[in-house]
């Protein structure tokens, strides 16, 4: 749970976080103990840095925004809405067909059967769903009127996240929409305009136009907003159609709030203003690399409009389409006008983690199956097609990501192969080290069976 006083600093790598409960500074598979070997052994005091970061993050007090709670609780009591993803109750789930009496062909029960699994899991998932939501809205409701603290820990890799795992500030549109700082501050001058610039963050509109142009935007439909702000339920719900629809209704409230008081730069605001990174691991190889194409398409140089990776990507994409296309490849015709920033989307985010085409492939086939007007028979080998472009494209336009993801991939090798696991130390002087093993197969020999076990983690790797 959240705490309700703030947390405990920090002070080594085995005390700090919860009052009571015990808690630990860096998050690992169960029985791997490599971790905190490697934390007990740092020097006193280079951790120190590391800790004091935790402990910012930690000392951040939060609230409910309960109209927002009470909104959704009334959906949620009355039938929940997939389009708001408000987990619907079981009532709502698909019936589970009996079988008619009589004689039935083989296919018919094939059939029959299939329709009652496809019902049945459809149930399953809906009551997981409902549970989920119905927790994560009881810690909510249970906090209403509270001012909390989310102590935070990290995994081996040093990210840091918030140790409440159900109702937090990393949850879904519904969660975050649901969390303001208890700590309110004046806007300033520019505080209505950054308001206005993240709520169409928020709504995935304009995004490729300057801060400037989002602002403008914003002013142009400031009805709209006001509208979804006084009648969310029963107006023009432009809300609605947003990317991220409970977090657009919360900034709509509160851009309404502070645009009618007297004075907006002197407006008291509670409201978190995201600032976001353009395909993060994607920076970080540009800047690597000093890689200045790159770096100009992850926003890393100056430039009038941000620019958009994704979009970059789906353009170079199309553009070896339509070579292939006119040298009369089929498939390269088929996908005329589907190559979009979604379908090629998540390949790009994921390849810096080192995603496999294997891997991507199947992304991308996720995608084409979403795509109602896509002729189906032809996904797999869309799939396996695009994501071949993606890659190409990749290559073109951040020469050095790829050079530097080699030569990382076999060092690693190489520290494997002479028996050692790969470590290293973080610019803040966190040791880490990378907790991947082969497995080895255990078995077990009795008189009634054998019993062979997948080892991965143990204690004395």
């Amino acid at each position: 749970m959240p705490m309700r006083c703030p947390p405990l600093p920090w002070t080594s790598s085995r005390f700090g976080a919860y009052l009571l409960s015990p808690a630990k500074l860096m998050r690992c598979n169960e029985g791997a103990v490599q971790h905190q070997l490697l934390l007990d052994k740092s020097a006193p005091g280079h951790l120190f840095p590391v800790l004091d970061s935790l402990n910012q993050l930690g000392i951040c007090a939060w609230q409910v925004n309960q109209p927002i709670l009470d909104l959704i609780v009334s959906i949620f009591n009355d039938k929940g809405s997939d389009k708001l993803d408000i987990p619907p109750p079981l009532s709502e789930a698909p019936v589970v067909p009996v079988q008619t009496p009589g004689e039935l062909s083989s296919w018919d029960k094939l059939s029959f059967q299939k329709e009652q699994s496809r019902c049945r899991k459809k149930a399953a998932e809906m009551y997981s769903l409902r549970m989920d939501a119905l927790y994560k809205l009881s810690i909510a409701n249970h906090l209403r009127d509270q001012i909390f603290w989310f102590p935070h820990n990290m995994d081996f890799r040093g990210r840091t996240y918030p140790c409440p795992p159900y109702f937090n500030h990393l949850g879904s549109d519904v969660t975050r929409a649901l969390l303001l700082f208890a700590e309110g501050r004046p806007l300033g001058p520019n505080g209505l305009d950054w308001l206005k610039i993240h709520l169409i963050n928020l709504t995935g509109l304009k995004k490729r136009g300057s801060l400037q142009e989002r602002k403008q935007y914003a002013d142009e439909i400031m009805d709209d907003i006001m509208d979804s702000a006084d009648r969310p339920l029963t107006g023009r719900k432009w809300w609605m159609e947003a990317d991220e629809p409970w977090q657009t209704l919360a900034c709509c409230m509160e851009v309404t709030r502070a645009s009618r008081s007297a004075d907006p730069t002197k407006y008291i605001s509670h409201f978190p203003v995201h600032q976001d990174g353009s395909c993060n691991g994607l920076q970080h190889y540009a800047a690597l690399g000093r890689d200045e194409i790159g770096a100009r398409s992850v926003n890393l140089m100056p430039c009038e409009t941000p620019q958009d990776v994704y979009s970059g990507v789906a353009q170079q994409v199309e553009e070896f389409r339509k070579i292939d296309a006119k040298k009369g490849i089929k498939v390269a015709q088929v996908l005329d006008g589907f190559i979009g920033r979604k379908v090629v989307k998540q390949t790009v985010m994921t390849v810096v983690y080192g995603v496999t085409r294997y891997g991507g492939r199947l992304q991308i086939e996720k995608r084409l199956r979403e795509m109602d007007s896509f002729p189906q028979k032809y996904v797999w080998e869309a799939s396996h097609y695009l994501v071949q472009q993606v890659f190409n494209s990749l290559k073109e336009m951040f020469s050095g990501t790829r050079s530097i993801q080699h030569w990382l991939t076999e060092s690693a090798r190489m520290i494997s192969k002479s028996g050692n696991t790969v470590e290293w130390v973080t610019p803040l002087e966190l040791p880490i080290i990378q907790p991947y093993h082969r497995s080895s197969n255990v078995t077990f020999q009795s008189s009634l069976q054998m019993v062979y076990l997948a080892n991965k983690s143990d204690a004395n790797e």
